[in-house]
């Protein structure tokens, strides 16, 4: 016994022998410690997945709905881990999702009528137009919601006078449409070309508006939509009339002209979707 005790202490005061043992500890460690990370990383876990492009506003159905493994170390987010959670929800309606993408919970919505979120800051005064639109009169289609726009004003005068300038200023657009009344905007495979651009006017100047419309024959009146480049916060960004001087023109143009005649003239270039009174109705027909 006293030789086994002699011996040990004999290893244990060798500083090589001290320090090969300490080699031996910290590779052992090593080892142990790196296949934990590896498992760590290599690890799978089943998780749901879209099989196919699931399109914005779409119920979610069992065959939408395939199983995979993948890493968990690649999963990022928040997400749903099984079909019970996903079927019989709806994709929001900004929201492609696409396929071999998984069920994350920013994607999916419980609402079945999902809503026209364009009329959500429409204010109870004011007048939500549909007003015709283009390629060209879009900039190339680079007008998008929740911009803010200004609408310029070019027109001849009794003697033949051009006359051009800023009508009104800072109006945020709510939506961009195409013929068939899908946002062109929306997340989706589909290639859309703008027809209608909605945006809202306190109801003064939506009368102004379409008062400058109903000129355009007489007085050759074009309305052209500017992209607004001033820098300013849009929570402070009031709508309002430029040009008084376009004002009065316009109001003294159209002074002996009934309002109902204005409105049923006007109605082919500006389709107006009423207030937020009527704000449920308009988005259900808008889609």
């Amino acid at each position: 016994m006293n030789n086994l005790s002699s011996s040990i202490k004999k290893i244990v005061s060798n500083k090589n022998t001290i320090t090969i043992i300490g080699v031996i500890l910290c590779i052992v460690i090593l080892y142990i410690g790196y296949n934990f990370r590896i498992n760590q990383k290599v690890s799978l876990s089943r998780v749901p997945y879209a099989n196919q492009t699931i399109q914005p506003r779409t119920e979610i159905t069992e065959d939408m709905v395939s199983y995979m493994n993948v890493p968990a170390a690649f999963i990022k987010g928040s997400y749903y881990n099984a079909s019970n959670q996903i079927v019989g929800k709806y994709a929001k309606d900004d929201i492609m999702i696409a396929e071999g993408s998984l069920f994350y919970t920013d994607f999916l919505t419980d609402t079945s009528t999902v809503s026209n979120s364009a009329f959500s800051n429409v204010k109870s005064n004011e007048t939500v137009i549909s007003y015709n639109v283009g390629m060209d009169s879009t900039y190339a289609n680079s007008m998008m919601p929740g911009d803010i726009i200004n609408v310029y004003f070019k027109a001849k005068d009794d003697n033949g006078t051009i006359m051009f300038g800023k009508f009104i200023s800072n109006i945020t657009i709510l939506d961009v449409k195409n013929s068939d009344g899908q946002r062109v905007f929306e997340n989706t495979t589909e290639s859309r070309t703008p027809a209608y651009m909605l945006f809202a006017l306190p109801e003064d100047m939506h009368l102004l508006f379409r008062k400058a419309i109903y000129l355009s024959n007489t007085y050759e009146v074009e309305l052209i939509l500017v992209p607004n480049t001033q820098k300013q916060e849009k929570d402070d960004m009031e709508v309002y009339v430029s040009s008084k001087d376009i004002q009065t023109f316009i109001d003294e143009k159209t002074k002996m002209v009934s309002v109902d005649e204005i409105l049923s003239s006007t109605e082919d270039k500006v389709n107006t979707q009423g207030n937020t009174s009527n704000k449920k109705d308009s988005s259900s027909n808008n889609g």
